[in-house]
């Protein structure tokens, strides 16, 4: 349902910068006006929500790489698994997300993609949106598989991406490939030509891989350190290229598990808040009880900060993107909208959707989140409707 609503009294993070005791106006899904509350803003006609001085407004997150919440997957394949998915979202901040598929048979993973794909038409607002779907898989080396399992894995292969993207409903917005495979320059190639983020990610390519794999338009780095061919002083790797190429948006798991928050400071400092991204790699096991779970076929023991498999390999994680935008405050020191760039701005420019998310701009999608003055998540707006408030 249709509703205005103002925001009062609160800090608000514009794309110009903070306005203090400030209000904002939501005229059914959009954000309609910003400004300080000296203005003496009209209230005819909105329902008004006071909020408090220690309160801020930023923009809702967005996440580009999870695969799971609260029980579902999607490669379940099914669109009540991406309903809930998209409804347990905006608890953690996350208005909008790509849902991320993992290395398996084909009929799998095509099965994910048409159903993402037909979800996609028919969403509802009110919850998190899905705005495309990243493909991690199968295009990576098995070398640096970590939790995609190994006999799915084959070479990148563009008359089957062709394929894929087809069935997706030409949906797919983000590949995570192993460049240095057969067929990787080819894919990538095409995956630029076509507004497609190539990504390097479960690589083991030497440095001038990479170089060369930018060349050919690869523009984006799958969770920094993890699964990627590592910094040595003689051959940088992967890790080294994404630290150094200011070509590539780097994506980081800001948990602590993932990277040590020393190695999340180092990358802070090398890449700054305009080439980072935030993302959770999240499985089905997040905001669920500790136990056994699901990953692409694979056993995965969750405990109270991480997801492995029975080799202890990490999996996934069980991270909410409002956890991972205080964690990277305080592991870096990082200003709050410095942290809004990770989690929201960078990615929503990268996705080409910058005209209607990732900031708080009247005429822009009112997806909209509030902090308390502990940065915890107090209430999330998906398009103008309230999607979560925190004790309901």
């Amino acid at each position: 349902m249709k509703k205005n609503i103002l925001l009062r009294n609160s800090s608000i993070y514009t794309e110009n910068g903070v306005i203090e005791n400030g209000y904002l106006k939501i005229s059914d899904h959009i954000i309609s006006e910003a400004g300080s509350l000296g203005e003496n803003p009209s209230s005819e006609n909105f329902e008004i929500i006071e909020l408090t001085s220690k309160h801020k407004i930023i923009p809702g997150m967005i996440d580009v790489h999870i695969h799971g919440v609260n029980g579902a997957d999607t490669m379940d394949a099914t669109p009540e698994a991406l309903e809930t998915m998209a409804r347990a979202l905006p608890g953690e901040g996350t208005t909008s997300f790509l849902a991320t598929t993992i290395t398996q048979e084909q009929a799998a993973i095509e099965s994910a993609l048409e159903n993402a794909g037909h979800y996609m038409k028919n969403q509802r607002p009110g919850i998190a949106e899905a705005v495309g779907i990243h493909l991690e898989g199968p295009f990576i080396n098995e070398n640096k598989a970590g939790a995609q399992p190994q006999g799915h894995i084959i070479d990148p292969d563009l008359v089957l991406f062709k394929k894929w993207q087809a069935l997706s409903h030409d949906t797919i917005r983000l590949v995570t490939l192993a460049p240095e495979q057969p067929g990787g320059e080819q894919l990538i190639q095409h995956l630029k030509e076509h507004n497609i983020i190539p990504s390097i990610g479960h690589s083991d390519a030497t440095f001038a891989q990479v170089e060369e794999a930018i060349k050919n338009g690869l523009s984006h780095a799958t969770h920094l350190y993890n699964q990627m061919s590592s910094f040595h002083h003689r051959e940088p790797g992967v890790v080294g290229a994404a630290l150094l190429k200011d070509e590539l948006m780097v994506e980081i798991i800001s948990d602590g598990v993932h990277a040590r928050p020393e190695a999340v400071e180092l990358a802070f400092r090398q890449k700054t808040a305009n080439r980072l991204v935030l993302v959770t790699d999240s499985m089905r096991a997040k905001c669920l009880k500790n136990g056994t779970y699901d990953l692409g076929g694979q056993e995965v023991t969750v405990t109270d900060d991480k997801a492995v498999l029975a080799d202890g390999t990490l999996a996934g994680s069980i991270l909410r993107m409002g956890q991972a935008f205080k964690n990277i405050i305080e592991f870096t020191g990082c200003s709050v909208a410095d942290a809004i760039s990770m989690s929201s701005t960078n990615s929503a420019k990268e996705l080409g959707l910058f005209e209607r998310k990732g900031s708080i701009k009247p005429g822009k999608d009112a997806d909209i989140v509030v902090l308390d003055e502990n940065n915890e998540i107090y209430m999330t707006f998906c398009r103008g409707q309230l999607a979560f408030k925190k004790g309901e």
